[in-house]
């Protein structure tokens, strides 16, 4: 009697038989499945995307009204650079489950750009044609810059990997500890009980149930704890009540661009810094779906970073890049299909065309973000940790490599005023552990690996434990490396 073919992993199960030949990047989902898990990706980002429109909107002095119209631009452009980065468009997106949204190491330059903005009526166009330039040289630019691939072996990828997991977690950990770090009651043991718990949720669902269930734990963790926090008076349901059921973004509502060559600069920085981060970003998701991004993965990836960039602004958002906690969530649940991710995309374009559906995942409190957050961003550094058991660190030189980089990008997490005496557009990319800690590794990596004469053989010379006998082999062993 013949028996049954075997599925490869718990995404093959529910999806349809033609799909099962293909990799699991480019399978398709059944619908619920598919709407549930792309609704979690939102979830996972929301923050991330919603905060620096409302810092700059806040800078610029708007009003509650066209603030909210700001953070809508900014969820309906995530959704289109999400939609190029997974669908692809000719040689443009990575075609991985990848979602763009705006990035945070554009927010201190563009406060810059608005302290030194006469009439701050023109802020935003300056920032808006500045990131319209930076995206298109960036475009241009991709290919080239795609080449630096060959840099990226796995004891660099699984360093930067573990620096994204790293200098995420204390985003969770600001997130556990409520809304506002100025109110009292922040870090309140209201606060972080729900994070507790919320984090405690999430790990039992993934410790005792299984398939689906599993798969959307962080789901259930955050609506779980939202009801468990509605007592403690800490959700807040006006955002719904406020909202406007439908809205568009307008393209050029605060006025036309205009082009001032300090903040074009200024954002060309930025940009090398988000290509630099997304290039890390693709090598880590691409490591942990099974589909290593080579270097025509990489262009395409940055063009439809840079490209998605440029075409923002059109609608009032900011500069696009890669959202790094999205490749944690990837990482735990296994469920690797693009197509999920865009669907995720297609969400942020709804709340972006509906303030109050965009509204509906603002009602989940940050610390209940911060508790689910703990689970998503260790797992991007556990995920570094697996590759670099590849990376051969029984050599010396990989593990200075590894340790230097470590450092260097940790720098900014622990020290957070570490480079206060260097100008600021130096500080937008040291202040960036990942892209300090990658730009690190990947110089270091040159250093020992390529330039000279390597040395293949040098082998780690690890400390003895207490009453070790130096062995035949070992002695033999230090006697060839020095």
């Amino acid at each position: 009697m013949a028996s049954k073919p075997q599925v490869r992993n718990a995404q093959d199960a529910g999806s349809a038989p033609e799909d099962r030949e293909k990799h699991p990047v480019d399978e398709t989902l059944p619908p619920v499945k598919m709407l549930t898990s792309g609704l979690q990706h939102v979830a996972a980002m929301y923050a991330g995307v919603v905060a620096p429109p409302l810092i700059v909107g806040a800078a610029v002095g708007l009003s509650g009204t066209e603030l909210t119209f700001l953070t809508g631009a900014s969820l309906f452009t995530a959704g289109l650079a999400t939609f190029l980065q997974t669908l692809s468009v000719w040689k443009i997106g990575a075609r991985l489950p990848f979602v763009n949204g705006v990035t945070f190491a554009g927010v201190a330059p563009m406060l810059a750009i608005i302290d030194t903005t006469e009439n701050k009526a023109d802020a935003l166009p300056v920032i808006f044609g500045a990131i319209i330039v930076a995206g298109l040289l960036g475009f241009l630019a991709a290919p080239w810059f795609s080449r630096l691939v060959r840099f990226f072996p796995p004891v660099v990828t699984g360093t930067v990997i573990t620096l994204i997991g790293v200098s995420l977690l204390p985003v969770a950990f600001g997130w556990a500890q409520g809304p506002n770090p100025q109110a009292k009651d922040y870090g309140s043991t209201t606060f972080l009980s729900l994070a507790g718990i919320t984090l405690v949720v999430v790990l039992l669902l993934r410790r005792f149930t299984r398939g689906f269930l599993k798969q959307i734990a962080v789901l259930v963790g955050l609506v779980i704890g939202t009801l468990i926090a509605i007592p403690f008076g800490v959700t807040d349901f006006s955002p719904v009540t406020e909202a406007d059921i439908v809205g568009f973004p307008s393209p050029f509502h605060f006025g036309a661009p205009q082009f001032a060559l300090a903040a074009i600069i200024s954002m060309c920085v930025v940009m090398l810094v988000s290509m630099t981060e997304s290039t890390a970003d693709m090598l880590a998701l691409g490591e942990i779906v099974d589909r290593p991004a080579d270097e025509k993965t990489i262009a395409a990836g940055l063009r439809a970073d840079t490209l998605g960039s440029a075409i923002s602004p059109l609608f009032n958002g900011f500069m696009c890049s890669a959202f790094a906690q999205n490749i944690g969530l990837v990482a735990m649940t296994r469920i690797r299909s693009r197509f999920v991710v865009a669907c995720g995309g297609g969400f942020l374009v709804l709340m972006g065309l509906s303030p109050v559906a965009a509204s509906l995942i603002s009602v989940v409190p940050r610390p209940v973000l911060g508790g689910a957050g703990v689970v998503l961003f260790g797992s991007v550094a556990a995920s570094g940790i697996q590759t670099l058991v590849k990376a051969g660190l029984e050599k010396d030189n990989n593990v200075l490599i590894v340790a230097v980089s470590l450092a260097v990008g940790i720098i900014p997490i622990t020290s957070p005023t570490f480079y206060h005496a260097f100008p600021e557009t130096a500080k937008i990319i040291l202040d960036s552990g990942i892209s300090t800690g990658c730009v690190a590794a990947v110089l270091l990596n040159v250093v020992f690996n390529h330039l000279g004469r390597r040395r293949d053989d040098d082998q780690v010379t690890a400390p003895m434990e207490p009453g070790e006998e130096i062995s035949g082999s070992r002695t033999a062993k230090a006697a060839h490396v020095h």
